[in-house]
């Protein structure tokens, strides 16, 4: 099933299942509990985040070719970091460059997101995934000169000014994606395709970076994971190639969709 969120013409957030046949029918309850899709068509109204996130754990480095394109060694274990839940933005809405702290090194990521629909701690990677409502995809949207010049040996400053984390279109269950290490995952920057991989090229799967993040530590329903991003990125460019306004960059990832966003400077 994919799910949507969307803001109705009366200004309630609601959520909807996508028809094969492009329609939409509402959806009643929490995706985090009890819902049902009901018979009701609906019009979908402005096309939001799919959810509202508890939590956004990243993870770095995590593909095999974008680490050697990063000059770094293959981690012994997941490389972590986190955005704040306040740099969600829309599908369709805009990535904001930042320019109260200035950056002119802003790249894009694009990343298989993990939803997390119910409450875990201390899983084993063989039952990993049965704690997984769906997947959607994300642009881990990273300020470079931030991340690595100035952000004192942390990446979350970085990695966390507003609009940073673009998630959508849709949320597709579970059911749908039965391995989610076998995805073609891309980004597009201004109709150029710069980055073109598989998920299978993860250091570690989604079911171990579940196992890894859940040890000793509880993940909410709504945590989001952010799995990391293959080989391509603009920094690695040469010259590196990073977001300007009026660019529009959309990623892509088999089984999900497309999530586009245009870029403009901070006001």
């Amino acid at each position: 099933m994919k799910i949507i969120r969307h803001q109705a013409a009366d200004g309630t957030i609601q959520h909807a299942a996508l028809q094969p046949d492009g329609t939409a029918l509402a959806i009643e309850g929490d995706l985090f509990g009890n819902f049902h899709v009901t018979g009701k068509t609906v019009t979908p109204g402005k096309l939001l985040a799919p959810l509202q996130p508890t939590a956004i754990f990243c993870i770095g480095l995590n593909y095999r070719k974008h680490a050697e394109e990063s000059n770094a060694p293959i981690p012994e274990y997941p490389v972590v970091f986190m955005k704040s839940i306040g740099t969600l933005q829309n599908p369709g809405d805009a990535v904001e460059l930042p320019r109260h702290l200035q950056s002119d090194e802003v790249d894009y990521e694009c990343e298989l997101a993990v939803v997390i629909g119910k409450a875990c701690k201390n899983v084993s990677r063989a039952n990993a995934l049965e704690y997984v409502l769906g997947y959607t995809c994300a642009n881990d949207v990273s300020a470079r000169d931030w991340q690595i010049k100035r952000g004192g040996g942390q990446w979350c400053r970085g990695k966390t000014f507003d609009t940073f984390a673009p998630l959508g279109p849709c949320l597709v269950l579970k059911d749908e994606i039965s391995d989610p290490n076998t995805l073609r995952i891309q980004t597009v920057l201004n109709g150029r395709t710069m980055q073109d991989s598989n998920t299978g090229d993860m250091i570690f799967d989604v079911p171990t970076l579940i196992e890894f993040l859940s040890g000793s530590t509880t993940l909410l329903p709504g945590t989001v994971i952010l799995t990391g991003t293959p080989q391509g990125v603009g920094a690695a460019m040469k010259p590196p190639v990073f977001l300007q306004p009026g660019d529009t960059v959309t990623i892509e990832i088999e089984k999900i969709g497309a999530l586009t966003n245009p870029v403009v400077a901070e006001a």
